[in-house]
């Protein structure tokens, strides 16, 4: 039966508000205050346990706050750090510290072969002279040594091919100490050449730990490049203070046993150690497509380190030389490790521009000021783009060169830099004697230069080859 209808008079007229009045401050907070309060009860309603019925009894089942909390609490873990993930492999810490002990003494040796011998036979000139016929030797040698590891192992070519090294060292330690002929010094000390390319071989590690991984290879490539600048930087201050504090033989000594140790170590993790290739390629990796002309880019980057050692050395003119090239060192160490947490990369002719340009502070800071603080300030930022020009060269290195011949390829650039390094102090120094220090620093740059016009140069006729 349908419900009555209710008479007009029983739904009153709806009344007119009144005209709303401005909000003041007081009503604001009164509304803030609210708002707050709803909030809060709104959480605290979140909060509150929920029941819930198991079997014949009755539980509480705390609620979880989403959204609210740091990432710590909601279980979300922060992905590694470069660096971190870098050794999250068992065995990359161990092999990189024995490698770090036997890499400290290649900023040693020279140093120390310098002090011994010119303190005994009074002269630099032939202290000058035998070093730098190791530094030929050693380019000679250094690459068929890297083959041999490539064809068997780095276990069972880098231990013995040490202990001839350390052999020589300590052969020129005796004939220096007992007075024999100036003859003996030039062949106990080639007799060095055979140490390997430690530098290398640790390379060789990271590319077969992380083959494919382009990102956590380039973190290890800046790692590398740092521990070298690390190392030549606190190797001949070390060599010094034990020769200086010692003995003039003590540099030699703490050397050798530095890198049979360091040697020892490394090789002994050999779950980490580039498997050997069942047959190498034959011929060597220079006949590799861009490999020639990359050598030849690494020749006259070398020649940029070897000048501006020279030029530098003769512009402090005391022992402050020292301390001022770790500066640059420092620079390019600081530079290398933060290069290797970045995530964009540049090309080898982008680094060499930036180098070119860098490389020019000093020579502006000697020319134009003359002073040494202001040069040692220069060199330390001129530094920072070393450790990046290094790191790209090496990547592109380990690109070209088959797996099967890396440690071969690694030291084939490392012969090419020894070379630059030898062309440059002779440059340097050339233009020093005629010309002075000042001007000398024209040379890095000028390098510098060289190596960016190759490097493009080699760029464009690849990207003519690729062309159909």
């Amino acid at each position: 039966m349908p419900s009555p209808a209710l008479p007009s008079s029983a739904t009153p007229p709806p009344a007119t508000p009144p005209p709303a009045s401005p909000p003041t401050a007081a009503s604001r907070a009164a509304v803030s205050r609210a708002a707050a309060s709803r909030a809060a009860r709104v959480e605290d309603t979140a909060l509150a346990p929920l029941l819930a019925v198991t079997g014949d009894s009755l539980v509480l089942a705390p609620r979880r706050r989403t959204g609210s909390r740091p990432a710590s609490f909601t279980g979300t873990v922060r992905p590694p750090g470069p660096y971190r993930r870098l050794f999250s492999v068992p065995g990359t810490r161990a092999f990189t510290a024995g490698n770090l002990v036997a890499r400290l003494p290649m900023g040693m040796f020279s140093v120390s072969a310098v002090i011994m011998i010119a303190g005994s036979r009074g002269s630099y000139a032939l202290a000058g002279a035998v070093t730098a016929t190791g530094l030929a030797a050693t380019a000679l040698v250094a690459p068929w040594t890297a083959r041999l590891v490539d064809r068997y192992g780095q276990a069972r070519i880098a231990v013995p091919a040490t202990a001839l090294a350390v052999l020589g060292s300590l052969a020129l330690l005796l004939c220096v100490r007992l007075g024999a002929p100036d003859w003996t010094l030039f062949a106990a000390y080639a007799a060095t050449a055979t140490t390997p390319n430690t530098g290398g071989m640790s390379r060789a590690r990271w590319a077969h730990l992380y083959r494919g991984d382009a990102a956590a290879l380039h973190t290890a490539n800046s790692f590398e490049q740092a521990a070298d600048e690390l190392c030549f930087m606190l190797g001949p201050v070390v060599a010094a203070f034990l020769c200086s504090a010692l003995f003039p033989e003590a540099g030699t000594l703490v050397g050798a046993v530095l890198l049979l140790t360091g040697v020892l170590i490394f090789t002994s993790r050999r779950a980490t150690e580039p498997p050997v290739a069942p047959r190498v390629p034959a011929g060597s990796p220079l006949r590799t497509a861009g490999m020639p002309a990359l050598l030849v880019v690494l020749l006259a980057t070398g020649a940029v380190f070897g000048s501006m050692e020279v030029v530098t050395i003769a512009f402090a003119d005391g022992p402050v030389a020292g301390p001022v090239l770790a500066l640059q060192a420092a620079g390019s160490c600081a530079a290398g490790l933060l290069y290797g947490r970045s995530r964009r990369t540049a090309g080898l002719p982008t680094c060499l521009a930036a180098m070119t340009a860098l490389m020019s502070l000093p020579l502006l800071a000697a020319a134009g000021t003359g002073s040494l603080p202001a040069v040692a300030g220069a060199l330390l930022v001129a530094g920072m783009a070393t450790a990046p020009t290094m790191v790209t060269a090496m990547t592109m290195v380990q690109r070209l060169t088959p797996q099967a011949q890396i440690n071969e390829g690694m030291t084939l650039a490392v012969t090419a830099l020894l070379g630059g390094v030898a062309a440059g102090s002779a440059s340097g120094g050339y233009v020093v004697e005629h010309l002075g220090a000042a001007q000398g620093y024209a040379i890095p740059v000028g390098a510098a230069a060289l190596a960016l016009v190759l490097a493009w140069g080699a760029g464009q006729n690849t990207k003519k080859a690729r062309k159909p």
